[in-house]
């Protein structure tokens, strides 16, 4: 049924359905729609269906202007691309020809092939290019695992870069980037994480916590193999402290560390250059009454379930054992010792609080030049 009016404006409703006289692949249906003659733009007010040969968009409160292929959606409008992907926001702009979509308010965007979703404030896709942003409260969730990955960084950008040989996917999330998932957590000032070579880089800062593991370093490269981590390297210096009780840590530092997991367990770490290492063995009553300190060269450590099974230091090697009772706290530390409990993310949504710790750390030097703070 069509009610025609003075200013140009058509009002269709029961089963309408809207086709491109052209050639282009467009369809709308819908049970009521206002359509304006002159300007040619078709106003939603209804539950409706947009089909085109780019995506296909669900809404109830919008426009289309059929001349510019463009859709402006309110109230929670989806979109769904050619590659599956979808965008959903509180206001959306959409155009058809370009493949270029804007999301406002509670923006999510699903990446179906990649098992993740991008949310924010605000965002926008670019479908013919791949890529993606977004701000204003940016948290990306990667759930290819039995347990979600949730990353916060002030804008996070996905995006294919391109070369003559090949091409590969990335994702880049900065300032201030934070996650969280049950068995893992993290901090750094910047992260990318490269398709092609499946390698995640965290720069300035970065921190990640295991358990009652922490680690940190200049820059922290981790290895995936299907969505879990084989190896990770610190290839500039790294540290690494176990809270064993207490004011006691394990701790190890060298110039250069590569661990290797299995399943997502470690099982070996590798340490080269100015090794230092600081340990307190277990009895077999469970408890510590001596502190062992060495040095050397190189390290290795063979783990089982994550637990020190066996530790070779090598060529030459200096320590010290001193009884619990006799240690002074001055030999409980290695020197670049710091434990950032503080700044550890408690939980999906405590990504996007960054405690003023976190922001004083990231303008601090790096960490393998800086030297404990004795209090």
């Amino acid at each position: 049924m069509c009610s025609p009016r003075s200013t140009k404006d058509a009002q269709f409703r029961l089963d309408v359905v809207l086709k491109d006289k052209g050639e282009r692949d467009f369809t709308l249906t819908t049970e009521e729609l206002l359509y304006n003659t002159d300007n040619h733009i078709a106003r939603i007010v209804k539950p409706s269906v947009i089909v085109t040969d780019s995506a296909t968009v669900y809404s109830s409160n919008g426009m289309y202007n059929t001349e510019a292929d463009t859709t402006r959606l309110y109230d929670r409008s989806l979109i769904k691309t050619r590659r599956g992907n979808t965008l959903t926001g509180d206001t959306l702009f959409y155009d058809q020809t370009t493949g270029f979509g804007e999301a406002w308010g509670n923006m999510i965007l699903t990446d179906s092939a990649r098992q993740s979703a991008l949310e924010g404030g605000y965002g926008c896709y670019f479908e013919k290019e791949d890529s993606s942003f977004a701000t204003i409260r940016a948290r990306l969730l990667e759930y290819s695992r039995k347990d979600t990955l949730y990353l916060h960084g002030d804008t996070i950008r996905t995006y294919v870069q391109r070369s003559d040989s090949d091409s590969t996917h990335i994702m880049t999330a900065y300032p201030r980037v934070r996650f969280w998932r049950v068995d893992l957590q993290g901090l750094c000032d910047s992260l990318s994480v490269v398709e092609r070579d499946s390698l995640m880089y965290m720069h300035r800062h970065p921190i990640v916590w295991s358990g009652e593991r922490q680690v940190f370093g200049n820059v922290i490269q981790v290895h995936f193999n299907d969505s879990t981590v084989d190896w990770a390297k610190l290839p500039e210096f790294g540290f690494v402290a176990e809270h064993i009780g207490d004011e006691f840590y394990n701790q190890l530092t060298g110039r250069e560390m590569l661990a290797q997991f299995v399943d997502g367990s470690l099982s070996q770490l590798d340490v080269s250059g100015n090794v230092e290492n600081i340990m307190l063995p277990q009895e077999n009553d469970s408890t510590y009454n001596k502190i062992i300190s060495s040095t050397s060269s190189y390290l290795t450590a063979h783990f089982n379930d994550s637990t020190l099974q066996k530790l070779t230091m090598w060529p030459d090697v200096d320590g010290t054992v001193t009884p619990l009772y006799l240690a002074k706290k001055s030999i409980y530390y290695l020197p670049q010792f710091k434990w950032y409990e503080a700044l550890r993310p408690k939980d999906k949504d405590d990504i996007f609080n960054v405690p003023p710790e976190m922001e004083a750390l990231l303008k601090e030097p790096d960490p393998g030049v800086r030297r404990r703070r004795v209090n």
